[in-house]
């Protein structure tokens, strides 16, 4: 009897630690499960962008240049071709003044070859030369005036000084954007959307808006039109999305916006991390089995399922890195928002 006490304290240990194998590894990892449900499936295709007035416009100098006045009208109405900045002309000052002496000393010289003719001393092409020289003059004035108007700064059209820059004593040059000039309404949103998703995007469609400005609100616009060109550089493509006049967004507001591409209701949902490879994880006595599903609509969140799955079953997620299914302890998870 004595013998056999060590070799029953052996079994006793190995049943324990049989035991304690199974309660850890037998029974299999521990998943989160949902069950599928019915709700709005809707595709988003995700955009950024900025709020800007559907009627506005940059106005910055066509030259280089000193400020030497500003209208100081930010947020004030402006009407089209009023002064809003000038800039040095003296040297421009300068220039015409010299070209208008060299005028007066070309009409003298002219006057006098007329006298000479009158009189038949002066020669026919000295008389054709001195009205050319005259008429080049003249020529070099007139251009020489459109240059001066450069130095002032006009508005392009009736509307609100929406920002104002720059000021007195600064040199700006001609990529400088001193004065937006526009209508506060209506607003509009500019927004670019990835080169893969542009297809989808079509006009009249629903855009749900986020802003850090109002984050308890949602937002809504529609999609009024579509550049035709997309950018090669940045794969993107601009997406003009209109805005309703009772909009609390503000211009120059960043925002991200969810284009609804696709909206379909009483859709069977599962969440999007559920779905790998074109199949989920079923949960049936314990064990996952992976089945095949066709999806339908793919949204962030969730992914419609039109075939593969039925109410009430048991879905494995997010499946686990590397699972392959198997016995498993299913732990249920709550259900999230159906859309």
């Amino acid at each position: 009897m004595i013998r056999l006490r060590p070799l029953l304290v052996l079994l006793v240990i190995g049943a324990l630690a049989a035991g304690l194998w199974w309660w850890r590894v037998g029974r299999g990892p521990e998943v989160t499960v949902v069950t599928p449900s019915r709700g709005t499936a809707a595709e988003i295709v995700y955009a950024t962008g900025s709020v800007e007035p559907v009627k506005w416009a940059k106005v910055g100098p066509i030259v280089r240049g000193r400020i030497i006045e500003r209208c100081r009208c930010e947020g004030k109405e402006v009407k089209a071709g009023q002064v809003l900045a000038r800039l040095d002309d003296r040297e421009a000052r300068h220039t015409q003044r010299e070209l208008e002496a060299r005028r007066e000393q070309a009409k003298r010289d002219l006057d006098r070859l007329v006298e000479l003719s009158a009189r038949g001393v002066a020669a026919p092409q000295s008389f054709e030369r001195a009205q050319t020289e005259l008429r080049q003059i003249e020529a070099l004035i007139a251009a020489q005036g459109e240059r001066i108007e450069n130095y002032r700064l006009v508005s392009p059209m009736d509307g609100t000084v929406l920002r104002e820059d720059g000021e007195v004593g600064e040199v700006v040059d001609t990529s400088a954007v001193l004065y937006r000039v526009g209508q506060p309404h209506p607003l509009r949103l500019v927004a670019e959307v990835n080169e893969e998703d542009i297809p989808r995007v079509q006009r009249g469609q629903v855009t749900l808006i986020r802003a850090d400005a109002f984050p308890e609100r949602t937002l809504e616009g529609k999609v009024d039109d579509i550049t035709p060109a997309g950018d090669p550089v940045a794969k993107t493509f601009r997406v003009y999305v209109g805005l309703p006049d009772d909009t609390p967004l503000q211009i120059g507001m960043s925002v991200e916006a969810n284009i609804v591409a696709q909206e379909k209701a009483n859709a069977l949902l599962v969440p999007a991390e559920a779905v790998t490879g074109g199949a989920v994880f079923v949960v049936e006595n314990g064990v996952a089995v992976r089945r095949k599903v066709e999806t339908g609509i793919k949204g962030t969140r969730a992914v419609e399922i039109l075939s593969g799955v039925a109410v009430g079953e048991r879905v494995v997620s997010p499946v686990p890195s590397r699972f392959a299914g198997g016995r498993v302890r299913a732990i249920e998870k709550p259900a999230e928002g159906t859309k």
